[in-house]
């Protein structure tokens, strides 16, 4: 569904049978603490027996959407807060701070707006409707006060559609009218439609129905409780607004078989199209582990385990062999979670022998590690950093870009005003003293990919050229990152200072050109496992010419240009920046007090 150009293939559902005790609800589960563990959807939860009034079901199940979205999710704040903290971000994209970071300061940020007579809520609320005009600007402005820890319980309490103290409503500026249960149920699908396609259009939703069978009561006209689920299914699937854009809902009905085959089934009206239509109503049976079932169990998992891994093994189930498994599952029909465990513990493997010749161990290791770093790695500002010193440790006593490299000092001195109190990273990574045109030149490099915040602060330490002994500053970071620079932001004051007055320069970050500094900084890093010397790694990243033909080392030595790179002209929202220039003040030093952080 995320990855999905038709807008028809953004709502799809699946429906799951078994017997008891095969592990439906237990299924579920998994999938719940996986999404919590590594993210990639919200998840709903809505059990059999949350519904004590089956004449309710919509009112009910926004109370269960409601309820569900304010569990933890991947990101260890409430899901709703996930969401959120997205939707504020679109509005500062050249600053993406975490949700747990929007939600601890949200409440200082917007006390300070009231203090001025503003009002930081009406701002982002004004703001993200210019993108969103179609977006009910009530659930809108309920979600956003998600990010306050004090007034989240009263905006949840309203998107679960229930009424609050007046002075409560006031104060987050909600409706309030009084309803009976019956206006909540006429109102609940309209809810239902608004809350999941503002919140799919940032993450993609799992809904759960669960227990679909269990025999609590019926309608005021007789239907059961699967009947009343399953139609609610299809009206849910009907109703959603499906945007190209949207990340997606999928919708997950567990029953018996029993149930599907004969109630569910034989419901008239396309319903059980509608509840397994990505299965083109055929669904899932979960069994216990077989014979059969072992073999591809292990099969899928070990190719997805090599793939990731980028190897290729002797055969799809190695370590493993066809018959050891078809025993293990015909004598013991285990559950899956006791097959994948008797896997873990049986897999054994013999270390691939090394090369014999040094040259082909390096090889093997820089291939290695070279194919080690997939997904987010250049966010890891240490890392590239790290790989950049030691790219400059191989080049002393050599010239490049007329540019002699005598020295590459990590120690920058005065150390307090260099690191930040959580004293886990530097602002300038490390200072290159070289012999430039018969003077000395001393290169503060630093290399900044995450916060705005940080970028302003590191900034500021590279224009200090007295303080830091500085001839030059040098700042990396992804063009992309600089192009979302505000031009009358702080940062972007401070980097046209850098480049105009001060005679530094920013480097674009690219990744073929960081890349393989980063894989011969892991072989020089792990030249015990490979079996190789300092010395032969060195000569080898010489004779191949790895550092000093590298492109990235070459433009942080070579002359600055002098010239601004692009940025986004539009013009800052005074409230908005107030709430993310207030973010991570750990970030500071001491010296760097709150009404510069705000400024």
């Amino acid at each position: 569904m995320r990855t999905s150009q038709s807008s028809h293939d953004k709502v799809t559902s699946i429906a799951i049978t078994a017997q008891q005790g095969v592990g439906k609800t237990h299924l579920l589960s998994r999938i719940r603490h996986q999404l919590e563990k590594d993210g990639g959807a919200l998840f709903v939860y809505a059990g059999g027996n949350n519904y004590t009034d089956l004449n309710l079901i919509k009112y009910q199940f926004q109370q269960t959407l409601a309820d569900s979205l304010s569990k933890t999710g991947s990101q260890s704040v409430m899901q709703w807060q996930e969401v959120a903290a997205a939707i504020a971000n679109e509005v500062r994209s050249e600053n993406s701070p975490t949700p747990a970071d929007l939600v601890k300061k949200f409440d200082q940020a917007y006390a300070n707006s009231l203090a001025k007579n503003k009002n930081l809520m009406n701002a982002l609320q004004k703001q993200v409707l210019k993108n969103k005009p179609n977006a009910d600007p009530y659930i809108l402005r309920a979600i956003l006060w998600t990010l306050s820890e004090t007034q989240a319980p009263f905006a949840i309490k309203w998107l679960s559609g229930e009424e609050l103290a007046q002075f409560n409503a006031d104060e987050l500026g909600l409706p309030n009218p009084s309803k009976t249960n019956q206006d909540r149920e006429a109102e609940a699908l309209k809810n239902i439609q608004q809350i999941l396609n503002l919140v799919s259009f940032y993450n993609p939703v799992v809904i759960c129905f669960d227990e679909i069978d269990v025999k609590n009561n019926s309608t005021d006209d007789g239907l059961p409780t699967e009947s009343v689920i399953a139609n609610f299914v299809k009206i849910i699937h009907d109703t959603l607004e499906n945007s190209e854009l949207s990340q997606g809902v999928v919708i997950l009905t567990v029953m018996l078989p029993e149930t599907w085959r004969d109630k569910v089934n034989s419901i008239p009206g396309g319903t059980p199209d509608r509840i397994s239509k990505f299965t083109q109503r055929k669904p899932i049976d979960l069994k216990y582990v077989s014979g059969d079932s072992m073999v591809e169990l292990v099969n899928v998992w070990l190719q997805e385990f090599y793939g990731a891994k980028n190897l290729i093994p002797p055969h799809p189930l190695y370590p493993f062999e066809e018959s050891q498994l078809r025993e293990y599952g015909k004598v013991s029909k285990p559950s899956v979670r006791e097959a994948l465990r008797w896997c873990a513990d049986n897999f054994k493997i013999d270390e691939e022998p090394l090369p014999s010749e040094p040259l082909e161990r390096f090889e093997l290791a820089f291939k290695r590690e070279n194919e080690a770093y997939i997904g987010d790695y250049l966010e890891d500002s240490s890392l590239i950093a790290e790989a950049l010193y030691f790219g400059f440790e191989t080049l002393k006593g050599q010239t490049l870009e007329g540019v002699f490299i005598e020295e590459v000092i990590r120690d920058i001195q005065p150390k307090a005003h260099n690191m930040p109190s959580s004293m886990d990273k530097k602002f300038i990574n490390f200072k290159i003293i070289a012999t430039e045109n018969g003077r000395q030149a001393k290169i503060g490099v630093s290399v900044i990919q995450y916060s705005q915040l940080t970028l302003t602060a590191a900034l500021k330490r590279l224009i200090d050229y007295e303080t830091f002994e500085l001839t030059r500053g040098c700042l990396v970071r992804s063009q992309s990152k600089i192009e979302q620079m505000k031009k009358h932001s702080e940062a972007y004051k401070l980097l046209n200072e850098l480049i105009s007055e001060k005679g530094g320069e920013h480097v674009d970050l690219i990744e073929e050109q960081i890349r393989p500094l980063i894989a011969v900084l892991g072989v020089y890093q792990k030249q015990q496992q490979y079996q190789l010397t300092e010395e032969l790694i060195f000569d080898v990243i010489d004779k191949n010419k790895i550092t000093s033909d590298n492109l990235l080392l070459r433009e942080i030595l070579s002359n600055p240009s002098g010239d601004m790179p692009a940025v986004d002209d539009e013009e800052d929202n005074e409230l908005i920046d107030e709430l993310f220039g207030s973010l991570s003040t750990s970030e500071t030093d001491d010296s760097d007090d709150l009404s510069e952080l705000l400024s």
